[in-house]
């Protein structure tokens, strides 16, 4: 049987888009290695699945993708938030929406949001063949003939739609086949990095941290000693390092930095100026005088933290209050307003939430996601050089650009 439109993925922007090419009355195949759809789907949100931002206008969400995110522009009017949230109600899904616009489904469990997936394909009549993995794309006169799977069954359709994924939790089938295929198609491929990832810290010391979380801190990264950029918000400290929502953003901003000399410095009181945070503790000192330092730095911070600190300034944690320098005291000020670290990397795609990178966005048109060079080839989702920040931003964008795949493909067989 020849199909209208094949699509190779069966994640979120798979399944958005073969059923808007179903519902549009296109023969249309969904081609899955794994056993099942959705495997990734069912993980994010920690099972949650926060699947859109109701908080963010058009406009505002594009910012937070930076210079790519205008590519987004067309295809965001036609299924953005609000669409996103109308299509799931719809199908009985109960939304709510939490701070800062995290729009979940009412049970907190992603298999609801997996089942109405797959209630929008069945009602669309889409075809879905699992445990099929392609082995190759056949091209031939500018546009794909056909598709051969592994176990050497051949697929041809009108149009296909690559919609693999990134590299991120390789363990649910996100290899990066798509960027092997999109490269033998003649397209460029912005190099997949991690993102949205706990970082991985040089100092000695983390380890002593590890479980240690705060909340309202402000962040900081420096390149070569120069601020490149600063966030606010809650971060924990792990064994080898450091995660938390504004580290899990910081990571995507800092995965292109080409220099290695990257330094973060934490602000654990930045409703306080320096000046002010030195004379709260000069009061504490005096309120205290004969209260050891050690003791008396509990509260600032947690007692692991306070040890940490009178270590690497040098000062000794069994002085009295009311022996501790004016110069003594300014070097707490300092370490309490700017918390040093090393970074030695980000954590691997195992960690990662998602992938930086992919088919560079001037080869694909933006109101179709088709290929400028691929007459019959359209991409969705994550495979695209399109990542944002948590609080599902990434969700809509599969959303988003499945939606506008499914459609131009089905429009133009």
């Amino acid at each position: 049987m020849k199909y209208d439109i094949a699509i190779i993925g069966g994640g979120p922007a798979g399944m958005m888009a073969a059923g808007r090419a179903g519902e549009l009355k296109a023969r249309t195949l969904l081609l899955e290695k794994n056993k099942n759809l959705g495997v990734k789907l069912l993980i994010t949100g920690h099972g949650r699945c926060n699947l859109a931002n109701e908080k963010h206008e058009p406009r505002e969400f594009l910012s937070q993708f930076g210079k790519n995110g205008k590519f987004l522009f067309s295809s965001l009017y036609q299924f953005g938030a609000k669409e996103a949230m109308d299509f799931f109600e719809r199908r009985g899904i109960r939304l709510k929406i939490e701070p800062g616009g995290k729009v979940f489904p009412q049970s907190d469990k992603s298999q609801d949001i997996l089942s109405a997936l797959l209630g929008y394909l069945k009602d669309s009549r889409v075809m879905v063949k699992t445990e099929a993995e392609v082995k190759r794309i056949v091209k031939n006169n500018g546009a794909i003939e056909k598709l051969i799977l592994n176990d050497g069954t051949e697929i041809k359709a009108r149009a296909y739609i690559i919609a693999t994924g990134g590299r991120a939790y390789p363990q649910t089938g996100s290899t990066g086949d798509g960027y092997k295929w999109a490269r033998e198609l003649g397209h460029t491929v912005i190099e997949p990095l991690p993102a949205l990832t706990p970082i991985i810290l040089k100092d000695k010391f983390i380890k002593s941290l590890q479980g240690l979380s705060f909340s309202n801190v402000k962040i900081i990264a420096f390149k070569l000693d120069k601020k490149i950029h600063s966030l606010a918000g809650d971060i924990i400290f792990t064994d080898k390092g450091i995660s938390g929502p504004i580290i899990l953003n910081l990571s995507r901003l800092i995965a292109r930095e080409k220099s290695r000399e990257i330094t973060l410095a934490i602000d654990f009181f930045p409703e306080e100026d320096f000046s002010a945070l030195d004379r709260k503790l000069q009061a504490d000192f005096k309120n205290e005088p004969n209260k050891l330092l050690k003791n008396l730095l509990q509260n600032f911070v947690p007692p692991r933290l306070a040890e940490v600190i009178l270590k690497l300034a040098a000062i000794d944690p069994e002085k009295k209050a009311n022996l501790v320098s004016k110069d003594e005291r300014k070097k707490l000020s300092r370490f309490l307003k700017e918390f040093k670290l090393s970074i030695r990397s980000l954590s691997g795609f195992d960690r990662a939430y998602i992938t930086s990178g992919g088919v560079a966005l001037n080869e694909v048109d933006p109101k179709t996601m088709r290929s400028k060079f691929v007459n019959n080839l359209y991409f969705a989702g994550e495979v695209l050089d399109l990542d944002g920040p948590t609080g599902g931003n990434n969700l809509q964008v599969a959303w988003t650009t499945g939606y506008a795949a499914g459609g131009a493909a089905a429009g133009a067989v």
